[in-house]
C-alpha cells in the first residue's frame, strides 16, 4: 500500500450536513471507555523517545488498548475529511485534539511507518499538513509539549 494521499475536491463551504457528523463524533467522544481512553492519552501518554512509543504498541502495554481506540477515532474521523466526505477545515476546528495525539506521536513517526506501519496517522497527517487550522492546532500542541518538558 502506497502513503500516496489522494486527492480530492474539498467542500466549498460547511453545510447542515457537515455539523450533524460533527456533532455525532462529539457525541461518540463522550462514550465512558472513550472517555477515559482520551484521558489516558491525553494525560498519560508521554512518549520521550521512539521505544517509548513503540512499547505502547504492543497488546501488553497498559495503554494499548486507550492508544488503539483514540489513535483508531482520530484516524476515521481526520479521513473523512481527508476523502472529502466532510468539510476539512471546518472538522478541524471542531475536532482538534486529535492534533494532541498526533503531536505525541509525530517526532517518531517516520521510524515507525518504516519499521511497522507505513500508513500509520496518514488522516491525521493530512489534517495538520492540508488545513489551517489543523496547522495552528498542531502548532499549539507541540508548543505546549516543548514548554511542558522545558519545566521538569
Amino acid at each position: 500500500m502506497s502513503n500516496v494521499m489522494p486527492t480530492v475536491t474539498p467542500k466549498a463551504a460547511p453545510d447542515h450536513h457537515d455539523a450533524e457528523i460533527v456533532i455525532k463524533l462529539y457525541d461518540l467522544r463522550r462514550e465512558a471507555v472513550m472517555r477515559a481512553s482520551r484521558d489516558t492519552m491525553n494525560a498519560k501518554f508521554t512518549p520521550k523517545t521512539y521505544e517509548d512509543f513503540l512499547a505502547v504498541t504492543k497488546p501488553d502495554h497498559p495503554y494499548n488498548a486507550a492508544f488503539r481506540q483514540v489513535s483508531t477515532y482520530w484516524e476515521m474521523v481526520y479521513g473523512m475529511a481527508r476523502h472529502g466526505i466532510v468539510h476539512a477545515e471546518y472538522l478541524a476546528e471542531n475536532s482538534g485534539e486529535g492534533m494532541l495525539l498526533f503531536a505525541k506521536v509525530q517526532p517518531h513517526l517516520a521510524r515507525f511507518r518504516e519499521d511497522a506501519s507505513p500508513r500509520a496517522f496518514l488522516s491525521a497527517e493530512w489534517i495538520a499538513t492540508n488545513t489551517q487550522a489543523g496547522k495552528r492546532i498542531l502548532e499549539l500542541f507541540q508548543a505546549r509539549m516543548k514548554a511542558a518538558a522545558a519545566s521538569k
